[in-house]
């Protein structure tokens, strides 16, 4: 019987149900519902003669055939973007879709000027921002780049500064200071109700505090844990606690008087947010085009 040579569409797609463990999200960033992407995937199968993926109700892994077919093609598939962003250089603007990871705070920055600017100068370029709140491997998941502090960038990645210097501070609602008094020191902290945040792995985030040289880090308590920034300071600006978070997450708060800074001469000061994406690689011209517009209005 012959059988039908696999299409880059299937190869892609498998590809993608492996990365997302999901047929789910491999289908929204296919454009495709997820019945008819589970009906590709059997037909792959049923032509290649082997099963590729593992699938439950609530699951789906590849097979070894297929973890070693998506581990043979990634090369290929590689090589198959790279000749057509080739032949895109050739025309007069970049055209494609730019797939992006970053925090929320992180995308709202972008969203203040850089994806506006970049998106009406690139009118034939797409951007699909991603906020999952998790350190990914923007390789490994398919993103052209991501953003993060520049104290956890990933080594061999080209970094492009996107904010200043900025540092965590501790904020409290004016409500919430009015019945508690403001802590001067950050061992005052364990008397108060503070807003914890849990990180992806599960653990809560240690707060971290230095003055004169002399740096302390915390397991602070309370009575609410949250796993979104922006969440956490909304909490602080309902007097629900006091938060601990990056400057540029409570900047509007700060401004409009609904949160309040308490141990400013505590606030560590750390590097800012950067674009990063990988060096060894061909950088696509619209993410050349996406640094140049970073360059200019940050």
């Amino acid at each position: 019987m012959n059988q039908s040579p696999p299409s880059l569409l299937e190869l892609n797609a498998l590809a993608l149900i492996v990365s997302h463990r999901s047929f789910r999200k491999a289908a929204d960033e296919l454009g495709l519902s997820a019945s008819t992407l589970s009906h590709m995937m059997r037909t792959l199968e049923a032509n290649l003669g082997v099963r590729l993926l593992n699938r439950t109700t609530r699951s789906v892994a590849p097979t070894p055939a297929g973890e070693r077919l998506v581990l043979r093609m990634a090369p290929l598939m590689r090589g198959f973007e790279q000749a057509l962003e080739e032949v895109n250089q050739f025309r007069d603007s970049p055209s494609g879709t730019l797939r992006i990871s970053a925090s929320e705070p992180a995308a709202r920055i972008l969203m203040e000027a850089v994806v506006p600017t970049f998106l009406a100068r690139f009118p034939e370029m797409a951007i699909d921002l991603v906020t999952d709140g998790r350190l990914v491997d923007i390789v490994a998941e398919g993103f052209d780049a991501g953003v993060r502090l520049g104290e956890s960038l990933p080594q061999d990645m080209i970094a492009v500064r996107l904010t200043a210097d900025t540092c965590f501070i501790a904020v409290a609602s004016p409500g919430y200071l009015a019945k508690y008094p403001a802590p001067v020191t950050p061992d005052d902290l364990r008397g108060h109700r503070c807003i914890s945040i849990r990180m992806p792995s599960g653990k809560p985030y240690r707060w971290e505090f230095e003055k004169q040289g002399q740096a302390l880090t915390l397991d602070v308590a309370g009575n609410l844990t949250l796993d979104n920034v922006e969440i956490m300071a909304d909490a602080a600006a309902r007097g629900l606690g006091i938060a601990y978070v990056a400057e540029h997450t409570a900047a509007r708060y700060l401004q409009d008087g609904r949160l309040v800074q308490v141990l400013a001469d505590w606030c560590p000061r750390g590097p800012g947010l950067f674009l990063y994406y990988p060096g060894h690689r061909h950088v696509p011209s619209g993410l050349r085009g996406l640094v140049e517009v970073i360059r200019e209005v940050r």
